[in-house]
């Protein structure tokens, strides 16, 4: 996988878990303060898209994984 990929999934895996904690309907309901996590990580999911700066692809490329596909 490369960064964009990985930043995809961890995205969508922090949504749907603070979906999970934050909705009363959820069997593991904890706060509904957990969709404040929700509307963080779609901010930088949305200011990704315009400025292709994110913080967890810094940290990924540091990592050593690649950016592109060989």
């Amino acid at each position: 996988m490369i960064v964009n990929d990985l930043i995809h999934v961890f995205a969508g895996f922090f949504i749907l878990l603070s979906l999970a904690l934050g909705v009363d309907a959820s069997p593991v309901f904890m706060s509904k303060y957990w969709l404040w996590f929700t509307a963080f990580v779609g901010a930088n999911l949305f200011q990704f898209g315009f400025s292709k700066f994110c913080p967890l692809g810094l940290i990924l490329k540091k990592l050593g994984v690649p950016e592109t596909r060989s």
